[in-house]
């Protein structure tokens, strides 16, 4: 099977090194983007935290490359793809729906991080974590007119554990991924592979998220800030709060019960131990945060604080 490669991630270069193992796949083109792209419901353009450089491996492996750089329905880009006559189009990483004239010349399947129908759309992992969900998945499905909405090919899930961070996760939810299509990428070039359709009734769909998104409530309790916190953390952007209307960003956290007197937001600083901020029910302990491009941890965040200071206390930040 020919198989044109869509991608522009870390977990894509995997899926593209994988492809190129399998016995019967022939990778005969790659189409990959920039860090940094535009797209419709962000016209000032979005920053690839998990960009890999693609276009380089394709480089390095002799493979013809295309490297988005406007809208996919460009005519010469379609032009190009057309020629390297693919027989289906392998989607992992990449942000932009596969225009329909693309699926009417080879059909596209594509990786999403959840078990589809549910949690389609954007940020599947980051939305199940914050939603406090014990199970996520990976399901291969092909590609229709919808947003993960096409027939799936197959489905494994994967547990949610209490101290997962959002990389932990994904670690595994790689693995989970490059093991469906091990098992299921021959089965679909063979011919011999089942689709199900999915059930509308299920589906929630989830909205896209950007580093915007990441400002913490301290009105909530500290499970939900504890989640918020680990399901942000790096690779992503982070969740942050504000010092002194500065951006104070939380790399790593854990939660406690807490006195529930003091104001949400509210720095508690111990004579000896971690500072702690009082949440709407319980506290949050700071073990590693960023401020001002300086990253602090242990006993050195106590140097960030006097005590009694209310994080958030402005709505914006004066400094990045």
């Amino acid at each position: 099977m020919r198989i044109v490669f869509v991608g522009a991630s870390h977990f894509g270069l995997r899926c593209l090194e994988l492809c190129k193992s399998l016995p019967g796949i022939d990778v005969v083109g790659i189409v990959t983007a920039p860090k940094k792209f535009v797209i419709s419901y962000r016209p000032a353009g979005v920053t690839n935290v998990l960009h890999a450089d693609i276009a380089r491996f394709a480089d390095q492996n002799a493979i013809p490359v295309a490297v988005l750089r406007g809208s996919m329905r460009d005519p010469c880009l379609f032009a190009k793809v057309k020629g390297w006559r693919p027989d289906a189009f392998l989607v992992v990483g990449w942000y932009h729906m596969i225009p329909k004239q693309w699926r009417l010349l080879a059909p596209a399947y594509g990786m999403h991080a959840s078990l589809l129908p549910d949690y389609s759309g954007g940020a599947p992992l980051v939305w199940a974590m914050i939603n406090g969900e014990k199970e996520t998945g990976i399901t291969l499905f092909q590609m229709d007119d919808g947003v993960d909405t096409g027939p799936i090919v197959a489905q494994v899930a994967e547990t949610i554990f209490p101290d997962d961070t959002i990389a932990s996760l994904y670690a595994r939810i790689e693995q989970r991924g490059l093991e469906l299509l091990q098992g299921h990428l021959p089965l679909l070039a063979s011919g011999k592979a089942k689709l199900q359709a999915q059930e509308e009734r299920l589906r929630r769909v989830m909205p896209q998220r950007s580093p915007e998104d990441g400002v913490i409530d301290w009105g909530g309790d500290a499970e939900f800030i504890d989640r918020f916190i680990r399901a942000q953390t790096r690779p992503y952007p982070g969740a942050f709060t504000t010092l002194h209307g500065r951006r104070l960003t939380i790399w790593q956290a854990h939660k406690g019960k807490g006195v529930d007197t003091r104001n949400p937001g509210e720095v508690v600083k111990p004579v000896q131990g971690w500072c702690r901020v009082a949440c709407g029910q319980g506290e949050i302990a700071l073990l590693e945060v960023e401020y001002e491009g300086e990253v602090f941890t242990g006993w050195r965040i106590g140097q960030l604080f006097q005590g009694g200071e209310i994080l958030g206390a402005k709505n914006h930040c004066t400094k990045a």
